[in-house]
């Protein structure tokens, strides 16, 4: 018996062919800026990774300060030992002042000060995260918030020269590890608090932490208002290229905990 050809049409019996699946995104290389803080950040361990990372000695970073309308001399770099272990630290040595600036005093300063177009809108925002911060916590409007410690020149300078740098570093990505965190009291110009600071509790929505064995305060506002403000990511570390690194030391010293604030730069995969 002849068996009867399939029509124009009709299928096989049989499993159906996969499909295959659409590409995705193919994934993307750049440089990397990556921060692993051991112990805590501050605004001048920050200034101090980012110099590393930009290759900036002291003489450039003083000639920058100056161009904020800053005293010469008033930024160093310098090394420092910690449990015999040597790392970088930043100096800031600023007349001591009692003025209390608001956010449109800051901004003033910004616009005034020789920042690139990029670091200018970077400072801005670093501060404007603060200013909504310290608003919320004081029940005031952002324009109306009357900055006390992160308005003083030290941290102006702090966050103004961290965010030249890392306009010059110009990262795909930046990706810091979790946060360390502990109990304790800071004092602030309202007397003590509880750590976290009240402004860094504020903003540590979305910010990946970690206890540990210690007291006090280990994350400074100025600190957090950079990472955020700079557009931190916080995860383990990325595949990378190393290219360059640093370790970076605060003014405390943490007993028995592991000091310090690891920097390395390179080239990978930038985190989707």
């Amino acid at each position: 018996m002849r068996v009867k050809s399939p029509t124009h049409g009709s299928h096989s019996p049989g499993p159906e062919t996969a499909r295959p699946a659409p590409p995705g995104p193919a994934a993307r290389v750049g440089e990397l800026l990556v921060i692993r803080p051991a112990s805590g950040l501050s605004g001048d361990m920050l200034l101090a990774g980012l110099a590393r990372m930009a290759a900036v000695e002291t003489a450039e970073l003083s000639s920058l300060a100056t161009g904020l309308g800053l005293p010469a001399g008033c930024v160093a770099l310098a090394q420092r030992a910690v449990n015999g272990i040597n790392g970088w630290t930043c100096r800031v040595t600023l007349p001591p002042e009692h003025a209390h600036r608001t956010f449109a005093d800051i901004r003033r300063i910004i616009a005034d000060g020789d920042l690139t177009p990029a670091a200018a809108a970077m400072a801005v925002e670093c501060f404007a995260l603060l200013a909504e911060a310290e608003g919320r916590i004081h029940g005031v409007p952002t324009d109306k918030v009357v900055f006390h410690e992160v308005g003083a020149l030290d941290s102006i300078l702090d966050v103004c020269l961290a965010c030249l740098l890392f306009d010059r570093i110009a990262p795909a990505a930046l990706v810091c590890g979790p946060l360390p965190l502990c109990d304790g009291t800071a004092r602030c110009a309202h007397g003590p608090v509880p750590t976290p600071a009240p402004a860094v509790l504020d903003l540590l929505p979305g910010v990946t932490v970690r206890g540990i064995d210690s007291q006090g305060e280990t994350v400074t506002p100025t600190a957090i208002s950079l990472l955020k403000g700079l557009g931190a990511t916080f995860g383990p570390w990325p595949e990378m290229t190393v290219t360059r690194t640093a370790l970076v030391y605060g003014t405390r010293v943490l007993p028995g905990v592991a000091n310090g604030a690891l920097f390395a730069l390179g080239r990978g995969t930038v985190p989707a």
